[in-house]
């Protein structure tokens, strides 16, 4: 196997390892075995040319990391506004903190949470703080490419702008803002895997992604509020709730080395920025063993037997929505793979966080320029309800994995007429069990502000909805639902979603201008009736390449 460079860099740590009572000759061998491993996943595009002399051990994380880096170049402004270097620091760490945040549960989360080497391992003469440990280093091995994609061009660039103490503290930001998201991430997982067990700790995780998504979102908000422009010119303003930033904490030694800020705020804030990663590290190594052998818990099959039929409303909808048997068929094979998959919850539940807290993020910028909710109710705000459009392609270039892909057999031997169906019923499941009931909460909090006079809207953003997510599949190029495995998905992906992203503001932007003609929403509602089961027919008129 080959020695990678991220190994022989680790051996330089080898006497620390072995301090904490790790085996570091077996880590470094799983180590070795796992990056040999993410080397042979083949991707679509190379499983369609097996025939050429490329080589077989090129990672296709490491040819994603592109993506990483073209966001971390819109970091680079930043370091040109004024001369807080507090006010510029924050934002980037914000912005960093939240996209390592978010690749943390929605990527790897799989990999904390596999069971693999507990069944693999576990039944070696390998201890348990080392499997452990080995996970723990596998994720960073990842995290420092990650984090080198994103915040390398700011390094660099800051650097020269602003001399090399502030490149040398921006290194040490960096790293104990990665130690401090590994070890909360974990830590969080670990409370959750001891507390609950069975289909109710699956559930659970699910919960906590998205609550965590929830959470980023808001806390990025509240980072920017932490500073007000006087003249162009960004000024901190110390309050309790500040000391509750992630963002503001690694930011305050910025201001007291380089700007010369002497406040007791500052300096409570920079010992926070070194003293909770270092305790959550700390914490984190201390839990390594327990949190391995609670992993175990995820393989317990027992679910919750109801003692008595109910009335299900989804049921009743599935069967109104979909027109034929086959239809019907596939709904409800989406509907379970969406429930029961936990790979693919794990991939597809943050962006409902996401979409559940965005139209709010937008609607208190308005509220904020509109200074009351009397005003806010009489605009045109509750179009900010096109924001929770967002989950959609995301959710949608995800239909098309499973762990349980070998399964796709299953549409060659069926007598199915028509594969379309399949995507018809998997596209209705989505929305049904997914995004419905987020937009009807959302729906009801929007009534209750702007009145029963946006009900019509709320309608037309329903239906649109329907018509997007027709648009949204042809990401997949014709691929049949659940039949490509995880292992061939990159995160490139996210780029293919930039153009169906843009959409979102094409379809509000329509929708306003109908707002400012007599009858315009009426007319655009029954233009909308009339077009989503066109559209349905027509864009999914084609049966997929099989």
């Amino acid at each position: 196997m080959k020695n990678f460079n991220t190994l022989k860099l680790l051996d330089l740590f080898k006497v620390f390892f072995e301090k904490a009572g790790i085996d570091y000759r077996m880590m470094r061998r799983i180590l070795q075995v796992k990056l040999t491993m993410d080397g042979r996943r083949t991707s679509t595009v190379m499983s369609q040319n097996m025939g050429s002399n490329k080589k077989s051990d090129q990672n296709q994380f490491l040819k994603s990391l592109w993506f990483y880096a073209f966001i971390g170049l819109t970091l680079v402004p930043i370091l040109f506004v004024g001369d807080n270097y507090m006010f510029q620091v924050s934002v980037i760490t914000g912005v960093f903190m939240f996209l390592i945040m978010t690749t943390m549960i929605s990527d790897f989360s799989s990999v904390l949470l596999d069971v693999r080497d507990q069944t693999i391992l576990g039944t070696r003469p390998v201890n348990s703080k080392t499997i452990s440990a080995s996970k723990a280093m596998h994720v960073t091995i990842y995290l420092f490419f990650i984090t080198v994609a994103i915040i390398s061009t700011s390094l660099i660039i800051g650097t020269i702008r602003h001399g090399i103490l502030f490149g040398v503290l921006m290194v040490l930001t960096i790293l104990f803002s990665d130690l401090f998201i590994l070890a909360i991430t974990a830590m969080l997982y670990y409370v959750i895997l001891k507390f609950f067990g069975g289909e109710r700790l699956r559930d659970m995780i699910n919960y906590v992604q998205i609550g965590l998504s929830i959470t980023i979102v808001l806390g990025y908000q509240v980072v920017a509020r932490a500073f007000e422009f006087v003249e162009l010119e960004a000024q901190f303003t110390p309050e309790w709730w500040t000391l509750l930033l992630p963002p503001v904490w690694f930011s305050a030694p910025f201001a007291v080395v380089l700007n010369g800020e002497t406040g007791t705020y500052y300096f409570i804030l920079s010992a926070l920025a070194v003293i909770v990663p270092v305790l959550s590290f700390v914490a984190y190594a201390k839990i390594l063993p327990r949190y391995e052998e609670n992993l175990v818990k995820l393989m317990d099959q027992t679910t919750k037997r109801s003692k008595q039929k109910r009335f299900d409303l989804f049921k009743r909808i599935a069967s109104l929505a979909t027109r034929s048997k086959e239809e019907h068929a596939f709904y409800r094979f989406a509907e379970k793979m969406l429930k029961n998959e936990r790979e693919l919850k794990l991939k597809i539940y943050p962006s409902l966080g996401f979409a559940m807290i965005f139209p709010f993020v937008f609607l208190y910028n308005n509220y904020s320029a509109a200074g009351s909710f009397d005003v806010l109710g009489e605009g045109r705000s509750y179009l900010s309800i096109y924001a929770a459009l967002m989950m959609i392609p995301g959710v949608v270039i995800m239909l098309q994995y499973s762990s349980k892909n070998k399964g796709a057999w299953i549409y060659h031997v069926t007598p199915v007429t028509d594969l379309t169906n399949s995507i018809k019923g998997t596209l209705k499941a989505l929305l049904i069990r997914l995004f419905l009931p987020l937009f009807s909460v959302l729906s009801i909090i929007y009534t209750v502000i702007f009145g029963i006079r946006i009900v019509p809207d709320l309608l037309i953003v329903f239906l649109v909805t329907f018509i997007y997510s027709v648009l949204c599949f042809k990401l997949i190029k014709g691929t049949l639902p659940f039949s490509e495995p995880f292992e061939s998905s990159t995160q490139s992906d996210g780029w293919k979603t930039l153009p169906f992203v843009l959409l979102i503001p094409i379809f509000g932007l329509i929708h306003l201008g109908a707002t400012f003609i007599p009858f315009g929403v009426w007319i655009y509602l029954l233009l909308a009736i009339v077009m989503t089961p066109l559209i349905w027919k027509l864009g999914l008129k084609r049966s997929p390449s099989v």
